[in-house]
Formats: C-alpha cells, sequence, structure tokens
C-alpha cells in the first residue's frame, strides 16, 4: 500500500506540475506580489507607527502572501481536482482496484502540503533576502500556526469538493468563498485598522485566526489561544462535515 501511494503521490505531483495556473496562483503570484509591491511602493519599507513601528511588508504582507497561497490550494486547487476526478469517474474505477480512492485523496493531500511548504519557504527566504522581512521570530510558533492553519484550509476544501456537484460549481464557491475571507484576513485592509467589531469577527473566521496567528509568529509572539482554538475548531468541523458528505461517484 505505501509503495502504490508514493507511485500515486509521483504521478499526481507531475500533473500538478503541468497545471501552469495552479503553479503560478499558489507560488508565483505570492511571492512575485511580495517582492515586486515591496521593492516599487516605497511606504511598504518604511515604519508604520500604526503597526507597533514595523514595516508593512515585514509581518503583515508577508503573512498575507503566505496565506493567499494556501487559500488558493484549499479553496480552488484541491477541491477543484477532486471534483475533476469525480465528473471523470476516476474515483469509482479506483474503487475496483488493489489502490482505493482514498489512497488518491491522500496523495492529493500530500501533494498540497509540499506545496504549500514550498510556497512558504520561498516567500520567506526571498523576503529576507532582497527586501530583509525578519524571519520568524518564534520558529516554533511559526511553524505550528502553519500546521494548523493548512490543515484549517484543506479540510474546508475538501469540504468544499464534497458538496458541489460539479467542478465549475467548486471553482465558482471557492472563488466566492477567497474574496470576503481574505479581506477579513487583513488583505487590504490590516487588522490593526480595523474598526473593532470588524476584527472581532475576523478572529473567529478562519483566515482571520490563521493570518494573525501567522503575523503573531512572524513577529516573535505566541499565536493567541483563540485564534488556536478557532482554527482547531474549523478543522474539526469541517473535517468531519466532509467525512461525513463526501461522495466517491
Amino acid at each position: 500500500m505505501t509503495r502504490a501511494l508514493t507511485r500515486l503521490t509521483t504521478v499526481e505531483a507531475r500533473l500538478f506540475l503541468r497545471e501552469p495556473m495552479a503553479v503560478f496562483f499558489a507560488i508565483v503570484l505570492p511571492v512575485g506580489l511580495l517582492l515586486g509591491l515591496g521593492t516599487t511602493i516605497p511606504g511598504f519599507r518604511d515604519a508604520d507607527p500604526s503597526l507597533g513601528g514595523q514595516r508593512f511588508v515585514d509581518a503583515p504582507f508577508t503573512a498575507m502572501m503566505v496565506l493567499l497561497s494556501i487559500v488558493t490550494l484549499g479553496l480552488s486547487v484541491l477541491p477543484g481536482t477532486l471534483v475533476i476526478y469525480r465528473e471523470r469517474g476516476v474515483l469509482r474505477r479506483l474503487s475496483t482496484t488493489p489502490v482505493r480512492p482514498g489512497a488518491l485523496l491522500a496523495a492529493q493531500l500530500l501533494i498540497n502540503v509540499v506545496v504549500s511548504v514550498v510556497a512558504t519557504t520561498l516567500t520567506l527566504a526571498l523576503g529576507h533576502l532582497i527586501l530583509g522581512v525578519p524571519l520568524p521570530g518564534s520558529p516554533w510558533a511559526f511553524v505550528a500556526i502553519f500546521v494548523l492553519g493548512t490543515l484549517t484550509m484543506l479540510t474546508i476544501g475538501l469540504l468544499l469538493a464534497a458538496v458541489t456537484p460539479n467542478s465549475r460549481v467548486a471553482q465558482g464557491v471557492g472563488s466566492a468563498l477567497m474574496f470576503p475571507l481574505l479581506f477579513l484576513a487583513g488583505m487590504w485592509l490590516p487588522r490593526p485598522l480595523m474598526p473593532e467589531i470588524l476584527r472581532r469577527i475576523s478572529d473567529f473566521t478562519p483566515t482571520g485566526a490563521f493570518g494573525q496567528g501567522l503575523m503573531d509568529a512572524l513577529g516573535g509572539h505566541v499565536p493567541q489561544p483563540l485564534h488556536l482554538a478557532v482554527l482547531a475548531g474549523w478543522a474539526l468541523a469541517a473535517g468531519l462535515a466532509a467525512a461525513r458528505l463526501f461522495r466517491w461517484e
């Protein structure tokens, strides 16, 4: 079973790399935005009193680029791929072979986790080398929030794949969810500048909790227990619902 999973993961990874749009939106776009905007907009590199003296390009913007990559994978790439496989009967055919459909699901999850790690590593490394963005001041806290947040977004993606009838709907619903969730995370209006009521709403969304946790860890602080609890709650609820509702054909 382990050998079959390894071979299946290898094949799926090659298929992923042949999808230029998936690679672009999950890896190239976040890194490109960080470097492009960080080098061309002077205000991004100026200390901002409203952000505690940080530069906007440091924890806030870097955290949003990490978040953008993972949200793209969770709400677009993963559900879109799984729904297409279901539409084309791939999952049904796998059920008649020694390689069960669950192996394909595991392979897809593994690939998306690896891609998120690659994208995050490139974002942090290039941001540090080119823009002087500090590396996570609390590395273990960053790893913990990264793992929990990635798990949360991927389980939401599984739930999206479970409840959407076809790939067109999956892409539409994923896009419709992505933009308000990114807004609530602070993508366009940093959380410290949000009105209090909006910031409290953000605290209980998966992207708001994840984004703030990333910013805390990048700034050398431990993520707040509230945000860890919110992410764990979303991951548990979405995971249970996806397991109950997921259809193989």
